[in-house]
């Protein structure tokens, strides 16, 4: 407390020139608009700059919480879509094998192998979640695999990118269906097997799941045709499919479950049967 009274009295003249400083100052701005004004406005600048920075900061931490909003009701709207019924036509008679009522179940990638002939994903979602084997799995640009196995809190997916992969796909313009295979090569591109010769193809047509399995709904994107090739003593094309998804950087998901998987499977195997 002495050193307070001493640094004072050191500085006494000092701190009356500030004083009677900021006496005049208050003075000037509360008899003057214009000197009034400008004050104001600086002080605004200053605290909206703070306030800026610190709403920046703000938004960088709450990213993670926005990004799941968004992935919650971008699930939402493809249930939404997925659910829609069509009702300017019939349906046809063979529409069983479609996919009509289709849940979504929201997961993550925390493991994704590209550099292999059998690639696997893995994802936080598993059989408490409602995930069982031989489910879609899909995203935003197009497919990603089918799942194999799961755990309560996990499930591995067998991806596109793996050779022993097999999915329906057509062309989305003709209808033509073929086989989606992978041979090895790129993790850009995918074949699409068994086409007819008769299919009218060009490159830059849009290849989509075909519905004929219980796996995807019909119509999800994977990619585009690159080049077509005519296999030898065969009356079927092999087309090469560049693939809208980047297979090796994935992050949110949708596991596609169908409510009627069982019932259909059910009655094909009694066809069968018979």
């Amino acid at each position: 407390m002495q050193q307070i009274f001493n640094f004072i009295i050191r500085n006494s003249n000092r701190l009356l020139f500030l004083l009677l400083l900021g006496i005049s100052l208050a003075l000037s701005v509360q008899s003057h608009s214009y000197h009034r004004s400008k004050i104001i406005s600086s002080a605004n600048f200053l605290t909206g700059g703070v306030y800026e920075k610190i709403n920046h900061v703000n938004e960088y931490l709450n990213l993670r919480t926005e990004n799941d909003e968004l992935v919650l009701e971008n699930a939402r709207l493809k249930s939404l879509l997925f659910n829609k019924q069509d009702t300017s036509k019939l349906p046809l008679a063979d529409s069983v094998k479609g996919v009509k009522p289709a849940d979504i179940i929201v997961s993550k990638v925390i493991h994704n192998s590209y550099n292999t002939h059998e690639n696997f994903i893995t994802l936080n979602s598993g059989s408490n979640d409602g995930v069982k084997p031989d489910m879609g799995v899909i995203n935003s640009l197009g497919i990603i695999g089918v799942v194999d196995n799961t755990s309560p809190r996990y499930a591995t997916v067998v991806s596109i990118l793996n050779m022993k992969s097999q999915i329906n796909a057509k062309l989305k313009k003709t209808n033509h269906f073929g086989s989606l295979t992978w041979d090895g090569k790129s993790t850009g591109f995918v074949q699409l097997e068994d086409v007819p010769r008769l299919a009218s193809v060009r490159k830059g047509d849009t290849i989509v799941t075909g519905g004929q399995s219980v796996i995807f709904p019909e119509g999800i994107n994977i990619g585009t045709v690159e080049n077509i090739y005519k296999k030898e003593n065969s009356s079927f094309y092999v087309i090469k499919v560049k693939l809208f998804n980047d297979m090796t950087n994935l992050g949110h998901v949708y596991i596609i479950k169908s409510k009627d998987r069982e019932e259909l499977i059910n009655l094909e195997n009694k066809e069968k049967n018979e």
